[in-house]
């Protein structure tokens, strides 16, 4: 079994190329488009949305089968075509550089695209290694549950946050002190985060 390194990616300008134009290419474009990569499609036949993409120039559409030369450049490599075969070559043709993954032989894959629960800044991912998609669609289903959308403008406002009391306090247990407070659960709740916060700083610092 592999043991994978957990990582976040900033693929902001980032060559990715996907090779497939169906469902499961589709899939991939929306979350690589989510993070701002430079995306270039290879496929004889696409989507209509992948191909509303392309005529909007929000991707780069190859029509075309693949062929080695495509994957030149490309930090990232997907193989999402419905045919093992063509898969296998694109994993046999990507360079030691290059990062790959086969959408139907994880074995076969540098890395995996885990599921991921977003609330704003708050990130989550969960991946099961290929074993089983239902039960991270399920896992996912019950996180998402737990961290409702209200996370995304608490998560924000912990930012904010911080960013003052890294710049404003110096003394280092008053900063545990109070990172640690606004984390708190019984914080979250009570909504009232501002005034909290104001009367955490005049009564801890």
């Amino acid at each position: 079994m592999k043991n994978y390194y957990p990582i976040m990616l900033d693929l902001t300008e980032k060559k990715v190329v996907v090779i497939g134009g169906g469902k499961v290419a589709e899939r991939k474009v929306k979350g690589l488009r989510e993070a701002n990569a430079q995306i270039t499609v290879i496929a004889p036949t696409v989507t209509p949305f992948l191909e509303q993409l392309a005529e909007q120039d929000a991707i780069q559409w190859r029509k075309k089968t693949f062929s080695p030369e495509d994957l030149q450049d490309g930090f990232l490599i997907i193989a999402a075509t419905d045919k093992r075969e063509v898969n296998q070559k694109v994993q046999k043709a990507a360079q030691p550089h290059q990062l790959v993954n086969v959408v139907d032989a994880p074995e076969q894959s540098d890395f995996h695209v885990p599921a991921v629960v977003r609330r704003g800044r708050l990130n989550i991912a969960v991946s099961t290694g290929g074993a089983s998609p239902i039960l991270t669609k399920k896992i996912c289903s019950e996180i998402s549950n737990m961290y409702d959308e209200d996370y995304e403008q608490y998560i924000d406002f912990l930012y904010e946050c911080r960013q003052y009391i890294l710049q404003n306090v110096s003394d280092y247990e008053q900063k545990q002190q109070l990172l640690r407070a606004i984390t708190d659960e019984s914080f979250r709740k009570s909504g009232n985060w501002e005034e909290q916060f104001s009367e955490l700083l005049n009564r801890l610092c």
